[in-house]
């Protein structure tokens, strides 16, 4: 479509995605539901976790691209206006993040102690926190976090879909109003999600930056998956000249920068409850010392942190596609490894557990995803290119 002044050959194609790619996106799919119908019989209580990892896993990357497209706005970043719609398109999943919070509830009973009268009685700290923790009043959290997220997810990128038609420019201007209340929306309503689903778990525990530490990883996942995806746009012949290696490199840039603001959350947590050393705050930790999971704790610190940074210092290693593919992977299977590991101790507190539930409800959160994404991309143009700033985006280089 035109041509920049470097004489750069730019085309966006219709996204159709291949037959492969659907078959799978459907198998993952029905294996989920196939998971979900088995263990609601035979195995509740296990069937239950995993819906609540594969489930949170899966909404940081619905929540994480609307973010991303939040930030750009209120910083009225130029260099990603080529690449926004990308991430636009992981809003497509919200409307499941409602309903599948909803279907949790169902599950509330086998996941949440403080919904048992029997633990109540029992326990009088639990009970002192019943005027939070109760269903109804977490049932409208639920609703209020689903709807806020669909609601700022349609009018920011409806007024983007709506330029692509008119190239009404005071569109981008309404974005960026729009982008500094949701900011701070998003910063309380996904901290009181995070709590709601994975910190109540444990009642009896509690930390001041939990809401932090998620949204971290939630960011460092969403731009691995973020990096994935223009590759693949890019390399396939969807998009041509919209996205170079120059995007890449900086949301690469924005990725290796969550990994270590992942790695200073994580450690201050720690830290501080370590130094503390307050019995009511260790036991999340002792739980996680024991058994099979100070494994994965260690694999953690190693495997989140230490190799995705190394792996991301040097220049080069920002702009080699194939390097960058596996560390995106890396992390992605470790903010998974993350989530379950905020998730699983509290239910298997001297033994790691992985089967046919996890890998079943996993891939049909992960089938949903990839089907909402990819009919949201066959539906509109895969780049906004009457951005006003598309220019800077078309001719970004990066310096450093």
């Amino acid at each position: 479509m035109g041509s920049s002044n470097h004489s750069v050959s730019l085309s966006v194609k219709k996204f159709e995605p291949s037959q492969q790619l659907k078959t799978l996106a459907i198998a993952l799919t029905a294996l989920g539901f196939l998971g979900f119908v088995i263990g609601f019989i035979k195995n509740p209580e296990r069937m239950w976790t995993s819906y609540l990892t594969a489930f949170f896993y899966v909404t940081c990357f619905a929540t994480g691209g609307l973010f991303f497209v939040t930030i750009q706005h209120v910083a009225k970043a130029g260099w990603s206006a080529g690449i926004r719609r990308l991430a636009e398109g992981f809003t497509a999943f919200l409307p499941v993040t409602l309903i599948g919070s909803l279907v949790l509830l169902l599950g509330s009973g086998k996941l949440y102690q403080w919904t048992r009268p029997e633990i109540l009685e029992a326990s009088p700290l639990i009970a002192s926190k019943t005027a939070y923790l109760n269903l109804p009043f977490m049932t409208l959290r639920l609703i209020v976090f689903g709807a806020l997220a669909i609601i700022f997810a349609k009018l920011m990128v409806g007024n983007s879909l709506k330029q692509d038609q008119n190239g009404d420019e005071s569109l981008t201007t309404k974005n960026t109003a729009l982008g500094v209340a949701y900011t701070l929306i998003f910063a309380i309503t996904f901290s009181i999600f995070s709590v709601d689903l994975l910190m109540s778990l444990l009642p009896t525990w509690y930390s001041t930056i939990y809401g932090v530490y998620t949204f971290a990883g939630s960011i460092q996942s969403t731009f691995a998956l973020l990096i994935l995806i223009m590759l693949y746009m890019k390399n396939k012949g969807f998009i041509t000249g919209y996205v170079t290696i120059e995007h890449v490199h900086d949301v690469a840039k924005f990725l290796k920068g969550f990994t270590v603001f992942w790695a200073y959350i994580a450690f201050s947590q720690f830290m501080l409850i370590w130094y503390a050393n307050i019995p009511e705050e260790t036991e999340f930790y002792l739980m996680r010392a024991q058994g099979g999971w100070m494994v994965i704790s260690m694999s953690l610190l190693i495997l989140k942190f230490i190799v995705p940074f190394l792996a991301l210092l040097p220049r080069g290693a920002k702009r080699n596609e194939g390097h960058l593919v596996l560390v995106c992977a890396l992390v992605l299977i470790m903010q998974y490894v993350d989530i379950y590991w905020l998730v699983y101790p509290t239910f298997f507190d001297n033994h790691v557990v992985f089967g046919f539930y996890e890998v079943a409800l996993l891939a049909g959160f992960v089938g949903i995803f990839m089907l909402t994404v990819m009919k949201f991309y066959q539906t509109h143009s895969l780049v906004a290119i009457k951005d006003p700033r598309m220019h800077e985006s078309v001719n970004h280089h990066v310096s450093y």
